[in-house]
């Protein structure tokens, strides 16, 4: 059972329900598929004897729920909460102290399967099911199965996080968690957009700059229509298809009505507006197109790179020893802070930022062992 808050009153009762509860168990729902601008549709928390599903689209202040996420000593269990985290703050300023992501909690039980589901039916054998994850969650008023399906969502949180703290704990793991949960719990949302468009888009790095000026007079094209129209803009073209008009480069109508890329609704709807920017941009001078702009590679010298090697060997042992992904164990971005510093002492240690309190109590001897025997 559960109890849809859909106004002040009662989301302030629900509050005194909640803010003296030792654990809760919180998910959201957002549209991001079906707006321009996604946003948190629903918001639920349970506790250890209730259920609550708070609609923000109808209650549009939720700062009296700062204070509770706030609280280090409420403990908040989220699955998989990079999202979550990053749209709380955005949507809310929400941020989330104590937390304890159970996604994350399988991955350092060496739990391949770790998604929700999987996890439910693995540890507690209960069958959930995922039909409504894809749908339009800004809908209003929304299907009871499909409020139904959020509680579910978070209604099994706290159970499943106490099976897994039990197994953390008896591995001596659980620190670990805790450690990456505090670091996750400090992820913010990135900015609404790049300047230029074309720095988000994977594959830029590789064009010529009268390339990289078609992709971007595309992606201005496609945003305009995407905030015109409330659409996500993956919905008015896809990557995968700004990608081969970049290619083409299509500039007449015969050209584009032979390019096989686009539907013919596409055709229609976008064709004029695709080849004026085209035509328009291959005709920019030379000395006006953009270059994408190249970070300064680190020149890593030999002696470090041996270390590096050395150290990625190292993971590679531990991760068979203790039986967990060699990411987990330790980055390679951590693995080359490690070789550039050479910590042969714990505290030397202690002053690469990158690295863990936990890696360090528990790796520290080997890693500092390891690299004292190097140049």
């Amino acid at each position: 059972m559960y109890e849809l808050i859909e106004d002040i009153g009662a989301l302030n009762r629900a509050i005194k329900e909640i803010r003296y509860d030792s654990t809760i168990g919180v998910d959201l729902e957002a549209d991001s598929m079906f707006h321009y601008r996604e946003k948190v549709c629903l918001l639920q928390i349970a506790s250890q004897h209730h259920t609550f599903i708070i609609d923000p689209l109808a209650v549009k202040d939720l700062s009296s729920l700062l204070p509770i996420f706030k609280d280090h000593k409420i403990r908040k269990i989220f699955h998989g909460a990079d999202y979550d985290i990053r749209s709380l703050f955005r949507d809310f300023g929400i941020t989330v102290n104590g937390l304890f992501d159970t996604q994350i909690a399988a991955r350092y039980l060496g739990i391949k399967a770790f998604g929700l589901a999987d996890l439910l039916n693995d540890i507690l054998g209960i069958s959930i099911k995922k039909k409504f994850q894809k749908k339009d969650w800004s809908k209003r008023p929304l299907p009871q199965d499909m409020l139904a399906y959020a509680a579910e969502d978070v209604f099994y949180l706290i159970p499943l996080s106490k099976r897994l703290e039990a197994e953390l704990r008896d591995r001596q793991r659980f620190l670990w968690v805790l450690e990456e949960c505090d670091v996750l719990s400090k992820a913010r949302p990135a900015p609404n957009a790049c300047n230029p468009l074309f720095m988000n888009f994977k594959g830029a790095s590789r064009l010529d700059p009268r390339s990289l000026a078609v992709l971007e007079m595309i992606l201005e094209l496609r945003n305009q229509i995407a905030k015109r129209r409330d659409l996500p803009p993956f919905k008015i073209l896809s990557n995968e298809k700004i990608s081969e008009i970049v290619d083409k480069k299509p500039c007449t109508e015969k050209e584009l009505e032979a390019f096989e890329g686009l539907s013919p609704l596409q055709k229609k709807m976008l064709g004029r507006s695709l080849l004026k920017k085209v035509n328009e941009t291959m005709n920019f001078p030379e000395n006006t197109l953009p270059l994408y702009p190249r970070k300064e590679k680190i020149r890593v010298p030999p002696h470090v790179s041996k270390r590096v090697k050395l150290l990625k060997e190292w993971r590679e042992k531990k991760s068979r020893k203790i039986k967990l992904h060699p990411a987990l164990i330790m980055t390679n971005g951590q693995i080359t802070s490690l070789a550039f510093a050479r910590p042969t002492l714990n505290r030397d240690l202690g002053k690469i930022s990158e690295i863990r309190t936990w890696q360090r109590q528990v790796f520290g001897s080997e890693i500092c062992g390891l690299l004292s025997g190097t140049d």
